[in-house]
């Protein structure tokens, strides 16, 4: 395990933004978590856990040492009547291992295809589109506590899982707290791909590729195929356009303000959930407050979808963390005044 210093982090972050680790140590094994919090140097040192950056806001050079998460392997464990059992290494890319697996007959996460990030953000995230999130695929995962150095393995219920949320979202404020943001890295994952396989296509976009083309009977590769034309014409490619995917995350409102929205905007996009609450379409709301396309300084919003914030000065005058901020704050404002509802950022900001 070497640990490198002074590491520019614009290469690892989707948004592209300059900012520079003081230290740096790349994790290829859990023997490299092992010998981190071994080393007398940095057994005691914050620490921060770096996947494929594609979830973060950085807002100035990172202080706590880098754990860059570079775990790779992808394997069937299991084969059972009901479920292919697939592990993936953490640092494996998510889009290619979801590539992997269709291609290798194991299917169940297509409608995933074309997220960036790592395999290991995606439980931590509980990362979700066009029908399936991944809460519905998932079977367990291996950590390390980076307070105790103790390697652990946590099922669906112990991950505490919720839109766009998980036990890794949230830091232990007491002895009986089960939070583990800041203290915990994770080193692989296990999901659940049940047989036989069902397509999940009663998302819209879904429901008009299968309209265009006639196929009402879609394979796994149809899906994956149809789901990432979806999302090549929807959101930037961030290689090209630096962004951190959808910035906010979709508010849910009781039936009651959802009505009394919709009496002001009939056209508000929404859509009922099993419990009696609305979801809204956080994009729509912000392209009703005008911002599709605005910027502030060289952080913009996209102009085909108000949902994502891209990096409008490119790698030569990249944005920097607090445009980023600003933007998202004013945008927060905005929605705010019109219709009351207050907008959760979706990546976690450094």
């Amino acid at each position: 395990m070497i640990v490198e210093n002074n590491v520019p982090l614009q290469p690892y972050n989707s948004f592209g933004i300059v900012a520079r680790a003081q230290h740096l140590a790349r994790i290829t094994t859990e023997a490299d978590v092992a010998a981190v919090l071994n080393a007398a140097e940095w057994r005691e040192a914050p620490k921060f856990v770096l996947g494929g950056g594609s979830n973060i806001v950085l807002t100035g050079d990172v202080k706590p040492l880098v754990l860059k998460v570079e775990i790779k392997g992808l394997k069937l464990i299991d084969d059972t009547p009901r479920a292919w059992i697939v592990e993936a290494g953490a640092g494996e890319p998510w889009h290619d291992a979801v590539e992997w697996m269709v291609r290798h007959g194991y299917p169940g996460l297509e409608n995933l295809a074309l997220i960036p990030g790592t395999v290991g953000g995606s439980p931590v995230q509980n990362i979700g589109a066009y029908g399936v999130e991944l809460q519905d695929r998932f079977e367990s995962l291996d950590a390390v506590d980076l307070e105790t150095g103790r390697a652990f393995t946590l099922d669906a219920a112990q991950c505490a899982f919720g839109y766009r949320d998980s036990v890794f979202k949230h830091v232990r404020s007491g002895p009986n707290d089960f939070g583990l943001a800041s203290r915990a890295l994770i080193t692989r994952v296990r999901f659940r791909l049940p047989k036989p396989w069902k397509a999940v296509a009663g998302y819209l976009d879904l429901e008009r590729k299968m309209a265009e083309t006639g196929n009402f009977t879609p394979s796994p590769q149809d899906i994956f195929d149809w789901v990432c034309a979806i999302r090549r014409a929807k959101l930037p490619d961030w290689r090209v356009l630096g962004n951190a995917g959808s910035f906010f995350k979709n508010p849910t409102v009781t039936a009651e303000q959802c009505a009394d929205i919709i009496a002001r905007d009939p056209k508000i996009v929404h859509y009922p959930m099993d419990d009696g609450s609305i979801k809204l379409a956080a994009g729509w709301l912000i392209d009703a407050c005008g911002w599709k396309g605005k910027s502030v300084g060289k952080a913009g919003v996209y102009e085909r979808q108000a949902l994502v914030l891209v990096n409008r000065g490119g790698n030569a005058d990249p944005v920097t963390g607090g445009e980023v901020m600003t933007l998202a704050k004013a945008i927060q404002t905005s929605v705010y005044e019109r219709f009351g509802i207050r907008l959760e950022p979706e990546p976690v900001v450094v």
